[in-house]
């Protein structure tokens, strides 16, 4: 379903049916006296609510006159304030086969298929703009469905038609910034957002989907008197406070930055961003130890994230404690083992998780129909690698076997690079690994398991005037990867999309 609130504008039908009865007479013309007297009857039914009274006096009329279409235009309007959705609709498609541009049918129809999002209101839509471009109401609908379709560029369009008129439109307004955000035309939703505040001043989550268009928007000062007062209001939700702490942070507030993040790990102690986030001021501001303090109380409350250790790791390392670096970054790298490429490989690792034998069996019998493919060559060499197998087992040369069949086929496979380096490392073959990270570097600079697997070998082969390069290197990867992930916070869009409510500019005419 298109959802409840959707149906508001649909209803108007009900509301306002008197208009389009009226619209219907009023195209009558003055020589068809019985005609319009035999309009008029039915008309005074459904104004009566004698609906079925009203379908019974419409079909008697249209079985001497069928190509009425006024008729099948009551018919129609009857129907659809009965309750009959699907009759109503095939009357108003016959009303349209007779007159395509029969304004009335148009709408009546447009109206019924919007309440459940049917995508064949898009074309009525488009047609009753070409006959009435400044129909606020068909561009709000015909927003709203493309929005729906995942057309938000399209959907803008038809926002942008009608912004001065969504001030009090809550649904319509969201839909509007969502589009925009999704275009990254972060300045232009602002003031979209201002307006969803301004219209539903009761609830919280406008301010913060503002505050985060504003950090999109890089205007640091104005999203945090955005966000400010839900702190001020003393929050408990964690991702307004993780945000406001970041905002703080670019303001060089640092100390409000970090007791607001301390707030959101109280509130929240076993999600690892809040932890990460931590790690990431710790490194900006010299503070190694306290940070590796932190992600051990983030590692006994959320084990075995991958984020956690890796960001630990690179704390070790920038104290020069490079062993315990290794250990961390080979554990953020087995924790992570199971990301995989294309919605196959997702498909895949879903299946791994409760079948790991019929992946692998799957993934081979694939391989033995495409031994060409390089996907499926690499993702058979990942399974084989998730069972961690001995460096001198079958498992292990097959993998090795596999990987390096993917880069023979696609040298720029740059995880299939990167899983090569990591099993070298393992079998001590660290010149190689250097190999392996530095052609995976060169197709992918942002690379950082390349990066840390390219500190950890060079470290293993001696070459240590590189290191210190290396730590600031990866440290500002995976500094740019939580900003990353910053910009991709969804916004919260708790409204459901509903243009106009009843007093509102409807699609009758």
């Amino acid at each position: 379903m298109f959802g409840a609130s959707h149906a508001r504008l649909g209803r108007m039908l009900i509301q306002r049916g008197g208009l389009l009865l009226c619209a219907v007479l009023a195209c009558t013309s003055v020589s068809a006296v019985q005609n319009t007297r035999d309009l008029s009857t039915i008309e005074n039914l459904i104004r009566s609510r004698q609906y079925d009274r009203a379908v019974q006096a419409a079909r008697k009329q249209l079985r001497q006159t069928p190509g009425n279409y006024r008729l099948w235009t009551l018919e129609g309007i009857a129907l659809s304030l009965n309750g009959s959705a699907p009759d109503a609709i095939s009357a108003f498609e016959k009303a349209l086969r007779l007159s395509p541009n029969y304004l009335p049918a148009l709408k009546g129809e447009v109206q019924l298929l919007y309440i459940s999002g049917d995508k064949r209101a898009i074309p009525l839509l488009e047609q009753i703009l070409k006959t009435d471009a400044a129909d606020s109401t068909a561009h709000e609908m015909l927003a709203t469905l493309k929005r729906k379709q995942g057309d938000c560029t399209g959907a803008v369009a038809h926002f942008a038609v009608i912004a001065d008129k969504l001030d009090k439109h809550a649904g319509s307004l969201e839909a509007f910034g969502d589009c925009l955000v999704q275009l990254q035309r972060y300045t232009e939703a602002v003031p979209v957002f201002e307006k969803l505040v301004a219209a539903v001043p009761e609830q919280s989550y406008p301010r913060y989907d503002l505050a985060l268009v504003l950090v999109s928007a890089k205007q640091y000062d104005l999203a945090l008197q955005a966000i400010t007062p839900l702190v001020a209001a003393q929050t408990r939700d964690p991702e307004v406070l993780s945000l406001a702490s970041e905002i703080n942070e670019t303001l060089g507030n640092t100390l409000q930055a970090v007791e607001l993040l301390r707030q959101a790990i109280v509130l929240s102690p076993s999600t690892p961003d809040y932890y990460v986030s931590f790690a990431t001021l710790c490194l900006d501001h010299d503070s190694f130890q306290t940070g590796i303090q932190m992600m051990d109380v983030g590692l006994q409350n959320a084990p075995g994230s991958a984020a956690l250790y890796l960001s630990r790791g690179l704390l070790h390392a920038q104290l020069a404690e490079y062993d315990a670096a290794e250990v961390d970054f080979r554990k953020a790298e087995q924790s992570d083992s199971r990301q995989s490429l294309s919605a196959y490989a997702l498909d895949l690792a879903e299946m791994q998780k409760n079948n790991p034998q019929r992946a692998l069996e799957q993934v081979q019998a694939q391989v033995k129909e495409h031994p060409e493919s390089p996907l499926l060559n690499f993702l058979l060499a990942k399974l084989l690698m998730d069972g961690t197998p001995a460096s001198d087992s079958t498992e292990f040369k097959q993998a090795m076997q596999s990987v390096q069949r993917a880069v023979q086929l696609k040298p720029d496979l740059v995880d299939a690079h990167d899983l090569l380096a990591s099993m070298y490392m393992s079998t001590g073959k660290y010149d190689r690994a250097v190999d392996e990270s530095r052609i995976s570097l060169n197709y992918a600079p942002a690379d950082e398991s390349a990066t840390y697997h390219l500190l950890i070998a060079l470290r293993h082969t001696g070459h240590k005037d590189e290191l210190p390069a290396l730590v600031k290197r990866l440290s500002q990867l995976h500094q740019d990867s939580l900003k990353k992930e910053t910009d991709r916070k969804r916004l919260r869009l708790e409204i459901v999309q509903a243009p106009p409510a009843s007093g509102e500019p409807s699609a009758l005419p």
